[in-house]
């Protein structure tokens, strides 16, 4: 069983949780999540099974979008609605949609973010959260992110109100904590704000629409019919060119050996080289030897 599964993570489960009920349904123990959802969260969650695990970086690192509700009034130590209150503020706000969407501009393109202490980031080898468990603030690494679309979903002209609340749809790069943008929002407005509600509403190429529940993959696996929820692992493979192998260098790329580089490596990281649509190999440019490249990743076994 070789394939992506494009699964619809449910509320209540890790990401963890997800992989480990799929070996089960599956039968198989060569699986792998390509990104944590917090267990919080629902949406796409591209699940990698067999050789397509190989490939699992490449879904990891693409980019995604959500369905946020911001609250603007309180700060959480998770950055979220599950944590303990930090800050509140009990006053009347007000700010018109004009003043929102000026902040949403102003956040959208390369931005830095410090990722919260409850995240999963490793600082001296140990996951934050797990200094946050234990009441220990660290010193957190900066990193820089893309938001490339910051897009507000309602139709309100003015807000008011103790506690104001608005949907927001973003599109971002990998790294992005949508609750540390939310937390980045309210201070742009001058106010404390947490993460009220989210949903990742695509992961790639994956959407919504592609996914299936564990529960409908539960039916199909047991209905012999999981063939029509997996995809093949070209499709994670769309955004790069696809070159049929020439007979000449067929023995070459099943041996993954270095090649002279293509042209194509001058406009894209990576090329695709396969048989009959199957891929064969990703070959990437070589690290040290300009003008050849080299392959990034093998899978020649997938029927």
């Amino acid at each position: 069983m070789n394939g992506i599964l494009p699964l619809w993570k449910e509320r209540g489960m890790t990401s963890h949780d997800c992989v480990f009920k799929l070996r089960k349904i599956l039968r198989t123990k060569k699986v792998g999540h390509t990104g944590t959802l917090d267990p919080g969260v629902e949406g796409v969650l591209p699940i990698c099974i067999g050789q397509a695990t190989r490939i699992a970086e490449y879904l990891t690192d693409a980019g995604k979008t959500y369905e946020a509700v911001i609250s603007i009034g309180r700060t959480t130590t998770t950055e979220d609605a599950e944590g303990e209150t930090v800050e509140q503020d009990s006053t009347t706000k007000k700010f018109t949609r004009t003043q929102l969407q000026e902040v949403l501009a102003s956040l959208t393109g390369v931005i830095q973010q410090t990722p919260p202490m409850f995240s999963a980031v490793k600082v001296n080898g140990k996951r934050l959260y797990e200094y946050a468990r234990k009441g220990e603030i660290v010193e957190r690494p900066t990193r820089q992110v893309t938001i490339y679309a910051l897009e507000l979903l309602d139709d309100v002209e003015l807000y008011e109100g103790q506690e104001i609340t608005f949907p927001v749809r973003i599109a971002c790069s990998k790294g992005t904590y949508i609750r540390t943008l939310a937390v980045q929002i309210g201070a742009a407005l001058g106010y404390p704000a947490h993460m009220k509600e989210l949903v990742r509403t695509a992961s790639g190429t994956f959407t919504q629409e592609n996914c299936f529940t564990l529960a409908q993959v539960a039916e199909l696996m047991e209905a012999e019919q999981i063939d029509t929820c997996i995809l093949p692992v070209e499709y994670a493979l769309t955004d790069y060119p696809y070159i049929e192998i020439p007979s000449a260098n067929e023995k070459e790329i099943f041996n993954g050996q270095v090649l002279p580089a293509d042209a194509l490596l001058k406009i894209h990281d990576k090329i695709v080289f396969g048989i009959s649509g199957k891929a064969i190999a990703v070959y990437h440019a070589h690290p040290t030897k300009e003008g050849f490249m080299k392959p990034h990743k093998m899978f020649p076994t997938i029927e």
